[in-house]
């Protein structure tokens, strides 16, 4: 589990194209201070596990359900990443839970000067941003300020900018999207309980997810 309060930027030093699948090596000195194989850490916003680690570096295998649904599927040698590792029992929730299973990705549209700033959000996860609630973006947990059908905005602070990849981000970039979890579970759980068009609609979105 992870809490999207990112530890440090990091940055592909390597990719390597698999049968189905991809590897990484990814620099992160913060992150690999520590980091043993089999380790979890969350490579902007996608949970991964540590294959090898040497000189600030590790490796991790992306397998193609993963490239399909996240942004990995084109990354590219010196591009930055969040990183993050997995939250240790009795640390602080200084974000919010995370599982690093990405939903989906959005696209960067646009930010102001005041740090107002502009995402996509695909149609079938729209049902589950609501204003106030919490949504991992590249692996940031965020504030949603203010959602739409077909987009979301968050108040982005200084710091973030500064930290994260969203400070480097340029409107048409793809960004990994996570939805809070617990939404999915009262959908789930609610769902034989309601009728009319509303629980039909939700389980035809459910299907085409």
């Amino acid at each position: 589990m992870f809490t999207g309060i990112v530890e440090e930027l990091g940055e592909i030093t390597a990719v390597e194209q698999l049968p189905n699948a991809a590897r990484l090596t990814v620099r992160g000195p913060v992150v690999t201070s520590d980091a043993k194989h089999g380790d979890s850490i969350a490579v902007s916003g996608v949970c991964l596990t540590v294959v090898e680690v040497a000189a600030q570096e590790f490796t991790v295998d992306v397998v193609q359900e993963t490239l399909e649904r996240s942004r990995l599927a084109k990354i590219a040698p010196g591009d930055r990443v969040n990183l993050e590792r997995a939250t240790a029992v009795g640390d602080r929730l200084g974000g919010h839970i995370m599982q690093g299973h990405v939903d989906g990705t959005g696209v960067f549209l646009s930010r102001d000067a005041n740090g107002l700033t502009r995402f996509s959000l695909p149609s079938h996860l729209a049902r589950y941003v609501v204003e106030k609630g919490s949504i991992a973006v590249d692996g940031i947990s965020l504030t949603v300020a203010g959602v739409t059908n077909d987009e979301f905005t968050v108040a982005l602070i200084p710091t973030t900018l500064e930290l994260t990849t969203l400070g480097h981000a340029e409107p048409g970039d793809l960004v990994n999207l996570e939805v809070d979890v617990v939404a999915k579970y009262v959908e789930k759980l609610a769902m034989p309980h309601l009728s009319g068009p509303a629980a039909h609609n939700g389980v035809r979105a459910e299907e085409d997810a």
